[in-house]
């Protein structure tokens, strides 16, 4: 939330936007957007004015890339997805497929407007919501943590995208990311809202960083050069499976298996068979009790697919996934196979979509509410609970309704509603991504503790802090340049 906060940027600015997790980043974009009262319910007192006149939403003066790209879906194929806005605003027809054409090109997306939304991977997905905005133009463009499910690569090739579009296109920008390296020379002023969302800094960028770069670090601010943060020592005994097993052995292990997807059907007439897509292709992965094993490679390459055979949410088309006797018994040898109460008491899910995870009215009764399915006592669920959420910084939340968390915060409670219940194995997916430098700590200490006390982690990430406190590491390979969706074989173990 913001508390009487002034804020004036000037036509042409270029501003990054930044602040401890649940400081109200997200909430200001959606403000300067227009677009706040419609996405949440509160009380909003004050103006927000754009060129001297109250902000609008939807007539083109200001375009807001949201944090989720899966809230900014609009089409089922990519072309048409991102002509929505320019189609909107009225334009020729000849006009908007130059803008697609465009702005797809600008963002690096790596397939052609035929191709279907519903088939794109979390980085994907937020390249084509970039594609959308830009595509419109606007006199102010606005971005939430535009590059966060990105590999480096792609991530570069976005900031070079907005810096290029902002020079033959002047625009007004305000960029929210929690990670100021690679934004440093493309914006000219840095703000800093604190924990009370108020305004703690606000000037050009290289001297805020010089004159208060002490403070900024203090306040979780990821500034560049700094040394990261080491994870929380985190007890064992809020993480640690509900059955003892022993912290050592093969839990989990997929057997080059590929995976190909399907474009799902609508309400249309098909007279051939639909289109396929190779996800994964003849991968191997081997989780160990008491070992964090990371999935890396670049977006697209099949890490949450992966992930996904692991948790028991997909079955492979070619291969296997199996578990041990220990993990199995009483339920079958492949996760695929489980029922939904055998998959939640053996495995915690924590999706690359946050919100998924949300199942109670509030923050405490979504965290527990597996533990309570499984009929854990009341007390052992109670105790681990406020154990997790006063770590990850959201006890004084426990009560709110989760939706009404910030990303960052939504995170964090699907990372704890995923170790709550002492499942054997944690299947994560970016369970850091929109961390400040603190609660970055804090889940990090979580993965590692969990480790120690005997679960087997898989974790999908593109942090390589994160990765760098794996035990092991699969590197799965790009898929092959065209647009085809056909990865090379992937699963070569790099560490």
């Amino acid at each position: 939330m913001l508390a009487g906060l002034d804020l004036d940027i000037e036509p042409g600015e270029k501003v990054l936007l930044v602040g401890a997790s649940g400081s109200g980043k997200s909430t200001l974009l959606r403000a300067l957007a227009g677009v706040l009262e419609e996405i949440d319910p509160g009380e909003l007192r004050g103006d927000v004015l754009v060129d001297g006149r109250p902000v609008v939403a939807g007539d083109g003066r200001v375009a807001l890339a949201v944090q989720d790209p899966a809230d900014a879906r609009v089409a089922g194929r990519v072309g048409r997805d991102v002509a929505f806005g320019p189609e909107n605003l009225g334009l020729p027809r000849a006009e908007i497929r130059d803008r697609v054409e465009w702005a797809l090109a600008a963002v690096g997306f790596p397939y052609g407007p035929q191709r279907r939304t519903d088939a794109l991977s979390g980085g994907e997905a937020q390249r084509l919501a970039l594609a959308g905005v830009l595509a419109m133009r606007p006199g102010a463009l606005l971005l939430d943590e535009p590059t966060a499910m990105l590999d480096a690569t792609a991530a570069a090739t976005v900031r070079d995208a907005v810096r290029r579009i902002v020079r033959e296109h002047p625009c007004t920008l305000v960029v929210v990311e929690h990670r100021l390296e690679g934004w440093v020379d493309v914006v000219d002023r840095l703000v800093v809202l604190g924990d009370d969302g108020r305004l703690v800094a606000d000037g050009p960028i290289a001297a805020v960083l010089a004159d208060r770069a002490e403070d900024l670090l203090a306040r979780g601010i990821w500034v560049p050069g700094a040394a990261g943060p080491e994870p929380v020592d985190v007890p064992t005994e809020l993480v640690a499976p509900f059955v003892e097993q022993a912290p050592w052995g093969w839990v989990l292990r997929a057997e080059r298996v590929s995976l190909e997807r399907r474009a799902r059907q609508g309400l249309s007439v098909v007279r051939r068979e639909p289109r396929r897509t190779l996800a994964l292709d003849g991968v191997d992965l081997t989780c160990h009790a008491g070992a964090v094993q990371a999935l890396s490679g670049p977006s697209g390459a099949g890490k949450s697919s992966l992930l996904n055979l692991v948790a028991g949410l997909d079955r492979p088309t070619s291969g296997r996934v199996v578990a041990c006797d220990g993990l199995s018994r009483g339920a079958g040898t492949e996760p695929a196979g489980w029922t939904s109460p055998q998959l939640a008491e053996r495995i915690g899910w924590v999706p690359q979509r946050a919100e998924l995870t949300v199942v109670g009215a509030s923050v405490a009764a979504s965290l527990l509410a597996t533990a309570r399915a499984l009929g854990r006592e009341e007390a052992w669920a109670q105790t681990r609970g406020r154990g997790l959420l006063d770590l990850l910084g959201l006890l004084p939340a426990a009560g709110r309704d989760p939706h009404r968390l910030s990303g960052g915060e939504l995170r964090r409670l699907a990372v704890a509603s995923g170790l709550a219940h002492g499942p054997g194995v944690a299947a994560l997916d970016e369970p850091t991504v929109g961390q400040d430098r603190h609660t970055w700590a804090a889940v990090a200490g979580l993965v590692a503790a969990a480790a120690r006390a005997g679960t087997a982690v898989a974790v999908a990430t593109h942090d390589p802090s994160l990765a760098a406190l794996a035990d092991a590491t699969t590197l799965l390979r790009a898929p092959a340049p065209g647009g085809s969706g056909r990865p090379a074989p992937g699963g070569g173990l790099a560490r």
